[in-house]
């Protein structure tokens, strides 16, 4: 926890914000997982053939935010706010902070184009603006880092599992296609 909290007295506002920076910070912390959702919506609509993967991750995206509002609400992690570390400085529930939602889902979709041969070019940009969110999240007062990458792992991580799985699926599939080699579901009697 000291690691956490030196890193955040070093991000955050605290009780005295820079006045040129704590505005892009709000910006950032509130508005930049539309960044994502813009070049997810600019993908999808120049790349049709790839509309069922962007429609994939919207579900993944979705069941990634549950996953972490179920997590964050069985550990009840304070808040930097609600242990009085600073000022609110965007308007933020109390609910628990560890894992960031933002981070998680905004990870989710920075893999999601990593993982894709055809989208690699985008993902730098994304992992920049949700990078640059969490630090607004941080700067805020709505989160300790570790919440964030907490968060970013728990992205990370569903993405990669969703893969893997979808990789297993399509192995399955193929072993099973007309000309290949069949594994018998029960072994065979002879006469």
């Amino acid at each position: 926890m000291d690691l956490n909290l030196a890193l955040f007295h070093w991000v955050a506002a605290g009780q005295t914000p820079n006045p040129l920076v704590l505005p892009v910070a709000k910006l950032l912390a509130v508005y930049g997982p539309w960044l994502v959702v813009a070049v997810m919506a600019w993908q999808a609509w120049r790349r049709p053939a790839l509309r069922s993967y962007f429609f994939v991750l919207l579900v993944l995206a979705g069941c990634t935010s549950l996953l972490a509002h179920a997590i964050a609400g069985a550990l009840q992690m304070p808040r930097p706010f609600m242990l009085g570390l600073g000022q609110q400085f965007i308007e933020h529930s109390g609910r628990g902070a560890m894992p960031s939602t933002h981070a998680a889902v905004m990870s989710l979709v920075v893999a999601g184009f990593a993982l894709r041969p055809e989208l690699r070019k985008g993902w730098p940009a994304l992992a920049l603006a949700t990078l640059a969110t969490c630090w607004g999240r941080i700067y805020v007062n709505v989160h300790f880092p570790f919440d964030v990458l907490g968060g970013m792992v728990l992205g990370a991580l569903v993405m990669l599992a969703a893969w893997g799985a979808a990789a297993a699926y399509r192995a399955a599939v193929d072993a099973l296609r007309p000309g290949k080699a069949r594994v018998p579901l029960r072994p065979s009697t002879v006469a």
